[in-house]
């Protein structure tokens, strides 16, 4: 399996609608990464972003979990390609 594309990280707000995402890194004080962690937001999780701006609804581990916009810049992802 290879990756042609470079690893493009953004903030998890800015994930397109219905696009999968892979937890690259977790920004924000040490409180917050281990309650995102906790919530399933670990480094390498995927996560799906299924709607919002302001408050961004996502798909993890077969829950669905509304984060602040603050909260999901916080979080880096690297989309996927789910061909």
């Amino acid at each position: 399996m290879s990756q042609s594309a470079p690893n493009i990280r953004l903030p998890l707000c800015q994930l397109a609608t219905g696009t999968v995402g892979r937890v690259c890194e977790l920004t924000g004080d040490a409180q917050f990464c281990q309650r995102v962690r906790e919530m399933g937001f670990g480094e390498s999780a995927c996560v799906t972003k299924v709607s919002g701006t302001v408050t961004i609804l996502c798909s993890v581990n077969g829950n669905r979990i509304a984060l602040s916009h603050g909260a999901a810049k916080n979080i880096l992802v690297e989309p996927l390609d789910r061909r």
